[in-house]
């Protein structure tokens, strides 16, 4: 089975893969995929399992193993990576373990593997969540997330949006009493070759905050930008001044 995905623009165009947040499915692109085909790339954004239209899997799966196989069925040998939250966890497992692969790394307030990000607002948040689906509030849940995770510039569109997305996500995975998932393997991050940039938001739970701080000690030559209007999604926050970050960054491949 192949998960669910959207391709377009040039065939031979330079190709970026948009992976999307695990609050999210790829419908938090649109923005930046209608823009980026329009600059000449071929732009892949597909849903990991269980999110959008990917249903659960139904066999050992690993969501980096997912994209490159779909990156395998599509020709593309070689692409850029842009991640969001869980999204730019998986990036830069597939930069470290296929760094021949990645031309660019793009992460927007990325998790990173091997790591949990910890504090009590991290906490906080997730005994809320647990909470709200203990008790089978699965739109309750889905705000907390909405409220948690977009920063102050979000409009109520976007608050919309991530709501149901994240709403559909929990109705693809509430019932599953088997997870399939494979243990995620050790990562180093020093493999990692491609250009890095890895973006923080001043408004986002200090967690989050740190990996992206930390991340060009880890990662060779990786640069930090800390955007000071940003919460922890950036893309849905202010679509157009993410769009052209990628694009400035993204330009050099093309």
């Amino acid at each position: 089975m192949i998960i669910s995905f959207d391709v377009d623009g040039p065939l031979h165009g330079p190709a970026v893969v948009l992976l999307h947040s695990s609050v999210c499915d790829r419908r938090m692109w649109d923005a930046q995929y209608e823009a980026l085909v329009e600059d000449g790339f071929r732009v892949v954004r597909p849903d990991f399992r269980t999110c959008g239209d990917s249903p659960a899997a139904q066999g050992p799966y690993s969501d980096d193993g997912d994209v490159v196989a779909l990156l395998d069925r599509l020709g593309i040998e070689r692409a850029a990576l842009v991640g969001s939250s869980y999204g730019g966890r998986v990036a830069l497992g597939i930069a470290a373990l296929h760094p021949d692969r990645v031309t660019r790394l793009a992460l927007l307030c990325a998790g990173r593997p091997g790591h949990r990000p910890e504090g009590p607002e991290v906490r906080e948040f997730g005994a809320a969540e647990d909470a709200l689906l203990e008790a089978g509030d699965l739109e309750g849940a889905a705000a907390l997330n909405a409220r948690t995770w977009l920063g102050p510039d979000a409009d109520e569109a976007a608050h919309a949006l991530v709501r149901a997305m994240q709403l559909r996500n929990f109705q693809g995975s509430v019932h599953l009493t088997e997870d399939h998932e494979l243990p995620e393997p050790d990562i180093d991050l020093a493999a990692v070759t491609a250009p890095t940039l890895a973006v923080g938001g001043a408004h986002d739970l200090p967690g989050f905050r740190r990996i992206a701080a930390e991340l060009p000690a880890l990662v060779p030559g990786a640069r930090h930008l800390e955007l000071p209007w940003a919460g922890h999604l950036p893309s849905l926050e202010r679509p157009a001044e993410i769009t052209d970050l990628l694009r400035k960054f993204l330009h050099p491949i093309r």
